[in-house]
């Protein structure tokens, strides 16, 4: 346990990004508070690591579109009276302006503009960890680490192949694992020494220093030709001057027969495919681990209920559901249910991620839909976004065609290729009469009223 073991530690999540290749599904919303695996938001994957290991000082600091992500950890991320004090707490920061009248303009800025924190809890050395990715991980190892090699600050670095390391930021370190170079998106990235064809990336987690962290941020706030990134300004300066090691991902252990993760799911295609990988039966990111409990707000929502309806049968199979998810007369296969969704009979859900809410089929006198590779969400377009901003994420000439469902609009299906397509849906209910699917003329949908964006 972290708590008293290292000194005083003290865990900065940093959670205010805007996540714009994200969209829609950060229309409303900050990344960090996205939903992801039927019942979670990305950022209880953050706070989770820091608890399981037993770091309990906690600052998430907020900025863009942070409503839904205040509320969630007002709701699901408080210790109890007994528990609640000066080293127990989970605390949200907004862009407060303490440095001017201007918002956060980099993790490193973000970071200075808040260093009243640090001096207030009187930290000996700070956690500063990523808010959107999705990672398990034993902090506490990282901590040991750090400490173990006398660093002034430590990179969490996670392994790739160096074909596929081009894409990231790259760190160079010598044979000891003591970073020589800060590489971003290298032709050619740099090799792990003793390990060819692989490089280490930054997964943007830092263990610093007090005082490093102090000297750094203040200085960088003072350049006029800095962007305020710890990966693109701050490390590249300190790693001639200082000690900063890149401690491997790949060593962390979790206990109960678990092993760590990290995805970074900054696109919607990767969102899909993340969301796909829990659907198998070894799926890498494990969620029924009790000793390493990805926690989040609990809700009084009844159970899923499973039913056949109007003379069809139910199946479902290798799903992930939440809690009041109805399958009622549907096949569902491969999917994700979140919350209070509902699946009507004679629908085919195949491959797809349904958002809270959500109703699939039925409107009026027609029943029955059938959708592939659907990711229903909360997110409300308008036609001429569709065309000007279309979702990144896609590679040049790839055919991964996406269509944008919205209350009101229709959208002809030669939109639409037999493989590999997405539809997004705001909180609506849709149909396609059955039997037709993709061949059908077009998808319809109908606005629910909208209850806010939590």
């Amino acid at each position: 346990m972290i708590h008293g073991k290292y000194g005083r530690v003290l865990g900065m999540i940093l959670a205010g990004g805007k996540g714009e290749r994200l969209m829609p599904l950060t229309r409303y919303r900050a990344k960090p508070a996205v939903p992801f695996a039927a019942k979670y938001r990305i950022i209880d994957f953050a706070l989770s690591n820091m608890v399981n290991s037993g770091l309990f000082s906690i600052y998430c600091l907020i900025q863009f579109k942070s409503q839904s992500l205040h509320e969630h950890i007002g709701k699901g991320w408080q210790f109890g009276d007994a528990l609640r004090g000066r080293d127990f707490f989970i605390n949200v920061v907004p862009a407060q302006m303490w440095d001017g009248e201007r918002w956060y303009e980099g993790t490193a800025d973000a970071i200075f503009q808040n260093m009243h924190l640090v001096t207030l809890f009187d930290a000996d050395r700070v956690c500063i960890f990523a808010a959107d990715h999705i990672y398990k991980m034993d902090v506490e190892q990282m901590l040991a680490y750090h400490m173990d090699n006398n660093a002034d600050v430590t990179v969490a670095a996670y392994v790739v192949p160096s074909s596929e390391a081009s894409q990231f930021g790259c760190i160079a370190t010598d044979e000891t694992g003591r970073i020589i170079d800060f590489v971003e998106k290298p032709a050619v990235p740099p090799e792990i020494p003793g390990r060819p064809g692989f490089s280490y990336v930054s997964m943007g987690n830092y263990i610093f220093e007090r005082e490093t962290l102090e000297e750094s941020v203040l200085s960088d706030s003072e350049r006029k030709d800095s962007k305020h990134d710890f990966g693109r300004d701050i490390l590249p300066r300190l790693f001639g001057t200082h000690k900063l090691m890149a401690y491997d991902f790949s060593t962390n252990v979790l206990p109960g027969d678990d092993k760590p993760y990290w995805k970074d799911v900054g696109s919607i295609k990767a969102y899909w495919e993340a969301h796909m990988d829990l659907l198998r039966h070894e799926s890498p990111l494990s969620l029924y681990n009790p000793q390493w409990p990805i926690r989040t707000v609990s809700y009084s929502d009844p159970p899923g209920f499973t039913y056949p309806d109007k003379d069809h049968s139910c199946s479902v199979d290798g799903c992930l559901r939440a809690e009041a998810s109805r399958v009622l007369g549907a096949y569902v296969r491969k999917s994700v249910l979140s919350r209070n969704c509902i699946i009507h009979a004679g629908s085919v859900v195949e491959e797809c991620i349904i958002g809270q809410g959500v109703e699939i089929g039925e409107i009026g006198d027609e029943a029955g839909v059938e959708v592939v590779a659907l990711l229903a969400v909360d997110a409300d377009l308008h036609a001429q976004n569709l065309r000007d901003h279309p979702v990144q994420g896609l590679e040049p000439g790839e055919k991964f065609p996406h269509i944008f469902l919205f209350p009101g609009v229709e959208f002809p299906h030669n939109h639409m290729t037999n493989h590999g397509s997405y539809l997004l849906f705001f909180h609506c209910i849709t149909a396609v009469p059955a039997g037709q699917g993709r061949q059908s003329p077009f998808v319809k949908s109908r606005p629910v009223r909208y209850n806010g964006v939590s």
